[in-house]
């Protein structure tokens, strides 16, 4: 319900019998729908849905528009058919980032708080069976590669990649380091944690793509895989590194994770744009609220409806 506030004095308020919303300061500065973007894992629909629900508060309208990850920050962002995005990860989006920063139609809105962790991850039972790890040149084992394998690769190793769309440069990576693994991309985050809950329920053989923030280093018990360290020249220079005809022989690189804005959001909706702007959220309470929907099965709507109850002197403050 879009509310409004029409900066009447208090008699006037009264005698009309209207009653202003606490969190209401002043209308909305344009009617038109302010598009948050939704992507394919829980935590940035989390954030999405917990920033549109504030926004509403305030007597905005909001829609969440499903986007493409990567490209939303080149094509979407750019012209206004996204408002904003919640996240965008400086380990797989650097790239991207760099090219909508050139664009000059975009805003980078600061960092939303949890540093970000992307790499290959194995239960801590599998060591038994490749006792070389973490170090990733324990996987150039045969012994160690068939061990984490399935009918369908064996007798290379099997690694599960995130979907298509997150890119990650794994593909490159097992070509680059000589890894005897064959990578298969999950059709969703949602299927790569079910995936995960199996496997390590039955105590069979997997690795996979784990980032943090997220509920699932909390919750089971392993170890990511320690490559050589990312630098840059790793990524852009072949002659870098163990193989010198070839990029990515390095893990994968750690950061920040960014908010985005299409560039005329400061203007046209100008508190909007400050909370977005202020918006912060801590990495243990992102990923509690992450577990309440993947692991409770409660709705991202319910979640972000609760947080943002319990929090209400918290989103005030950010529209200030």
């Amino acid at each position: 319900m879009k509310l409004k506030s029409f900066g009447l004095g208090v008699a006037m308020l009264a005698a009309a019998s209207f009653v202003a919303p606490v969190a209401q300061a002043q209308a909305p500065e344009s009617s038109d729908p302010i598009k948050i973007a939704l992507f394919d894992w829980t935590s940035v629909n989390l954030n999405a849905k917990i920033m549109g629900g504030i926004l509403e508060k305030l007597g905005y309208t909001v829609e969440y528009p499903t986007a493409d990850y990567l490209s939303s920050l080149t094509t979407g962002l750019t012209n206004g058919d996204l408002t904003v995005g919640m996240e965008f990860w400086q380990t797989t989006a650097g790239e991207a980032m760099a090219a909508s920063d050139a664009t000059g139609q975009t805003e980078n809105l600061g960092p939303l708080g949890p540093q970000a962790k992307e790499e290959w991850w194995y239960p801590e039972y599998m060591k038994e069976k490749c006792p070389g790890l973490p170090n990733w040149e324990a996987l150039k084992d045969p012994k160690c590669a068939e061990a984490f394998s399935t009918p369908e690769t064996a007798p290379n190793g099997r690694y599960l990649g995130g979907p298509v769309t997150w890119e990650g440069f794994d593909d490159e990576r097992v070509v680059s380091l000589g890894l005897p693994f064959t990578v298969i991309h999950a059709g969703t985050d949602a299927a790569m944690f079910a995936e995960l809950d199996s496997a390590y329920q039955r105590q069979a053989p997997i690795m996979l793509w784990i980032y943090s923030p997220h509920w699932a280093p909390a919750k089971y018990k392993g170890e990511w895989v320690e490559f050589p360290a990312y630098t840059k020249e790793c990524y852009e220079d072949p002659a870098w590194g163990s193989n010198t005809s070839a990029a990515y022989d390095c893990g994968k690189p750690t950061g920040e994770i960014y908010k985005y804005a299409w560039s005329g959001m400061k203007e046209k909706w100008p508190v909007a744009y400050k909370v977005a702007k202020n918006y912060k959220i801590d990495t243990d309470v992102l990923n509690g609220l992450s577990g309440q929907v993947d692991l409770d099965g409660k709705t991202p709507e319910d979640v972000a409806a609760a947080w943002i109850a319990e929090n209400e002197a918290t989103w005030k403050a950010w529209a200030e």
